[in-house]
């Protein structure tokens, strides 16, 4: 099972010719509402590629409450953890995005800001059940921090997308096993526009592995001493707005599964013994990075956060295409 432990949001999507300058006051093109959240994206990125998937997050007693958890559910995500805070709205993406499908994003936290140790404490035992969990920064970063110290020390296998960008915890960075920042995440981080320098700045620091995603130039992985280049599927984006989620869900969907796609996709069964966590092998993870970087490729092509995750099957066309990676 796959754990996600995060934000979740109704996002405003407002479509601009190009992004405003300070001061300035353009018209829009067009304005839409869309599910989406951090957490909630990956947890449905990973459900719609077949993941069994629990979502662990709170939302507001508003209308907007209603049509998230409704979403999760038709998604196939498990939202039986999901509160209802009383004190709060739920949270609130303003998205704009340009013609050439980048984007600027203010979010307003809402119900997220009240994921709190308290919420951990309840629900512990379910997360530390998982054999994967997924985190990002969108809930308060005392939160992820007090989780990562009551976890088991084994398990689950965590990745941790550090968005948006906020200075971790030496415990943090050795306890997480994979941490996926894009070049303005792992630059925050690091302090440094160099992407090797910054991971290996983040490795010496305790980090098992660094997924830096590099937008249209695709993905590097760093390891030890090791560096492997992941190159980019052609595809014609318009909304970059999910890529990110797409991505981290993949990632660990296809590190939880045996597929015929990528044959041996694990060596051994990630629901050991409790208290056993499956070693990431160099293959398993090689090849779960070509998963997730179809999935994020996807993303980009349709509007939206959440309607323009992949399902399976449109990851494996990819794959198989020819406007897959020489």
């Amino acid at each position: 099972m796959i754990a996600v432990v995060g934000s979740i949001n109704m996002d405003l999507v407002v479509e601009v010719a190009r992004m405003p300058h300070p001061g300035e006051t353009i018209a829009a093109e067009g304005v839409s509402r869309y599910p989406g959240g951090k957490g909630a994206n990956q947890a449905v990125a990973a459900a719609r590629l077949g993941a069994d998937v629990a979502f662990f997050g709170k939302l507001g007693t508003d209308s907007s409450g209603d049509s998230l958890y409704r979403d999760l559910r038709e998604n196939g995500v498990n939202a039986t953890h999901v509160e209802r805070g009383s004190r709060s709205s739920s949270g609130l993406a303003m998205i704009m995005v340009d013609r050439a499908g980048e984007n600027a994003i203010v979010v307003d936290a809402g119900a997220n800001a009240l994921v709190d140790c308290d919420y951990v404490d309840r629900h512990l035992q379910e997360i530390a059940h998982a054999d994967i969990l997924l985190l990002q920064l969108e809930i308060p970063l005392e939160t992820i921090e007090y989780l990562l110290r009551r976890l088991p020390p084994n398990r689950p296998v965590i990745i941790l997308d550090p968005a948006p960008a906020q200075a971790l915890s030496e415990h943090a960075i050795s306890r997480v096993d994979i941490l996926t920042p894009n070049e303005c995440e792992l630059r925050s981080l690091t302090d440094t526009s160099d992407v090797e320098a910054g991971a290996r700045e983040l490795l010496a620091r305790g980090a098992k592995n660094i997924i830096c995603t590099l937008g249209s130039r695709g993905s590097v992985w760093f390891a030890g001493n090791e560096k492997k280049l992941q190159k980019p599927y052609r595809v014609a984006p318009v909304d970059a707005t999910a890529a990110g989620d797409a991505f981290n869900g993949a990632l660990a969907w296809a590190l939880a599964t045996r597929s015929p796609v990528t044959k041996s996709l694990v060596t051994e069964p990630l629901a050991a013994a409790a208290g056993v966590k499956r070693s990431l092998t160099k293959q398993a993870l090689a090849e779960s990075i070509v998963w997730a970087g179809a999935a994020g490729a996807l993303a980009t092509t349709r509007k939206g956060a959440q309607p323009s995750l992949p399902t399976r099957a449109q990851v494996e066309a990819l794959i198989n295409s020819e406007n897959a990676p020489a």
